[in-house]
């Protein structure tokens, strides 16, 4: 009971607490003001914190910039570096690497030269392009020079399209969506099957699947064309690009024969037929009965005439009424003659050996003619054939071990062009 009450006598009541701390605070500052002339230091034992968006002083800040410069016509490298703002002394020393001059040699208008500069003196590297998806990357440091290829895969889309010809193949083509070159290589793969200066009708249509080639969103290129289906007055004419096991791309009607024949049913891709194979036509120049042993294609002076088929050239310049002409010998005892032409293209030369599609000539209105043209013949041992109904060799079909995996391939393609085409005619377009 007494140490009870002790303890309880020893505990400070709360008025008695804060008159102490005040006496405290008192005596404290009393002792502590400073005479005059003091100054008084107040450290703080606590831990400072900030944040701040701009780097430490001690941190290291190397800024970069991009300068891209689009070589024009009639630069040089040394313009280009220039205008970068990098100096020739640099370019000298990026030649004096044989690996790097190699791939400097030859520049190109359009092509890009990208200078990365760190704080913004010192060039760090030069990016420069070579196509559309490749460059190569000059890396520039004390140690010497590093160089890296860079080869960019494309995105690739299928695209799928069709229309019915109203006045001309080519209208109906870019009313469609095709562009020029999609249109002419269309032209020749059914040109082996279609003569496209006869056989076409308002009423025939197409269907066509093909690729387009992007690169970061941005159209690069049309692709091949997958499969395309004609149709023309009844007549169906169906063309599959395939590659086989050895990695040989062609086309192949759905039955696995090879729709490339060895001649090209025309010679030019533009032109109008003028004057058919005719044994009793009347000579316009000498006004007499003479035999017309070939056809003439109406073109522009200067459209290219193509080799019909692969062969080799046994004459080449003037041949009397034909002016310059072109004379080639294919196998199997063919010969195809081109005449009136305006000039040759180069390589045509007697000796030489051309393949199918090259172009060996241009229209002209050399020899006994009234205007400029092409006269083309097509002569079967000997005997002359008329050019445009004469029965075409083919190119060898798929062999049986290559036409079992086509065929699973074809059914596909197929079935995509019957959807096509059955939504087409459901649509009223196709009728």
């Amino acid at each position: 009971m007494l140490n009870k009450l002790m303890y309880k006598s020893r505990r400070p009541s709360l008025w008695h607490t804060i008159c102490l701390a005040l006496l405290t605070s008192v005596i404290l500052a009393v002792a502590l003001w400073p005479s005059p002339g003091q100054s008084v230091v107040v450290e703080i034992p606590a831990r400072l914190e900030f944040k701040s968006s701009e780097p430490l002083p001690s941190a290291k800040n190397e800024s970069t910039r991009e300068v891209t410069i689009e070589v024009q016509p009639g630069d040089s490298l040394s313009n280009v570096f220039e205008r970068a703002g990098a100096g020739v002394s640099i370019l000298y020393q990026l030649l004096a690497d044989e690996s790097i001059n190699t791939l400097l040699e030859q520049i190109f208008p359009g092509q890009t030269f990208k200078f990365t500069y760190q704080s913004e003196n010192t060039l760090n590297n030069v990016t420069f392009s070579q196509s559309d998806l490749s460059r190569y990357r000059i890396d520039i440091n004390e140690e010497g020079f590093g160089i890296e290829s860079i080869v960019e895969d494309p995105e690739v889309y299928t695209r799928f399209t069709q229309a019915t010809i109203d006045s001309s193949f080519y209208l109906a083509g870019t009313n469609a969506g095709l562009s020029d070159g999609l249109i002419m290589e269309l032209a020749t793969l059914l040109g082996w099957d279609i003569d496209f200066a006869k056989d076409i009708r308002a009423g025939d249509r197409f269907s066509v699947i093909y690729e387009e080639h992007y690169l970061n969103g941005k159209k690069l290129r049309d692709g091949p064309i997958l499969a395309v289906r004609f149709h023309t007055q009844g007549r169906e004419v169906t063309a599959l690009r395939y590659t086989d096991a050895s990695g040989n791309t062609e086309y192949y009607s759905p039955g696995g024969s090879s729709v490339q024949k060895a001649f090209l049913r025309n010679p030019m891709n533009v032109f109008r037929v003028s004057s058919r194979f005719d044994p009793n036509r009347r000579h316009p120049v000498l006004n007499t009965i003479r035999a017309h042993k070939g056809t003439d294609y109406a073109a522009p002076r200067g459209t290219p005439i193509k080799a019909t088929g692969e062969g080799k050239i046994i004459h080449a310049g003037r041949n009397g009424g034909y002016g310059i002409a072109v004379i080639l010998q294919h196998g199997s005892g063919i010969r195809t003659l081109y005449a009136h032409m305006s000039s040759l293209a180069e390589g045509s030369r007697s000796g030489n050996r051309v393949k199918q599609g090259q172009i060996i000539g241009y229209v002209g209105a050399t020899g006994m003619v009234t205007g400029p043209h092409l006269h083309y013949e097509f002569q079967v041992n000997g005997v002359h054939q008329n050019p445009q109904t004469v029965e075409l060799p083919t190119a060898n079909p798929l062999n049986e071990d290559e036409l079992r995996s086509f065929e699973i391939f074809a059914a596909n393609l197929n079935g995509q062009l019957d959807a096509f085409d059955m939504d087409y005619v459901a649509s009223g377009y196709g009728k």
